[in-house]
């Protein structure tokens, strides 16, 4: 098994156990945890946007935020894990995160990449060269898709994107208590 497969199926598992960690050595106060919140949601709303683009292993989807990133999921859990790193109000946790985010995605999207290349070929490849991997450029890629594509609650729900809102907004009253705690 290679780095990159063990840490795309390993990622979610990880992060659960680096979660204890990192809540253990946060330090949350009512303005850390809002300002957390405040940059979460924004990764929030770009995961959410995105993953009503997404058809997973039906189509190469180079539409919406897609045109911009070829990867606005992974763009916007990078702002969601910033949101969380502030909430946490320490250098310890937040330092944690970040490098857990970069480690594990820079070998997942280069994994998720020789996938789609294997299945798309040529298109990806010149979606590959309009497109930058990681950070958004404000001018779309200028790429097609065969159908027009369009947000979808619908495909939304399909990607259980939901599952990330959930998430977090569990690990803000899990920060709240914490607070709550060292301040009895």
């Amino acid at each position: 098994m290679t780095a990159m497969d063990f840490f795309a199926r390993w990622r979610v598992r990880i992060g659960y156990m680096l979660a204890g960690g990192v809540l253990w050595l946060s330090r949350p106060e009512p303005r850390s945890i809002l300002l957390g919140a405040g940059v979460g949601l924004v990764g929030l709303w770009i995961r959410a946007y995105s993953a009503g683009y997404l058809h997973k292993q039906e189509v190469l989807t180079v539409t919406g935020p897609y045109a911009r990133t070829r990867n606005p999921l992974y763009f916007g859990s990078s702002i969601l894990t910033l949101g969380a790193a502030l909430a946490m109000n320490s250098l310890w946790s937040g330092t944690l995160l970040l490098l857990y985010f970069v480690l594990v995605y820079s070998f997942v999207m280069r994994r998720e990449e020789m996938e789609i290349r294997a299945r798309h070929g040529a298109a990806f490849d010149a979606y590959a060269a309009a497109v930058p991997l990681f950070f958004p450029r404000l001018k779309a890629g200028g790429q097609s898709e065969p159908r027009a594509a369009t947000f979808s609650w619908a495909q939304y729900r399909k990607n259980h994107e939901y599952e990330a809102a959930v998430g977090f907004f569990l690990l803000l009253i899990g920060l709240i208590v914490i607070w709550r705690l060292h301040t009895a």
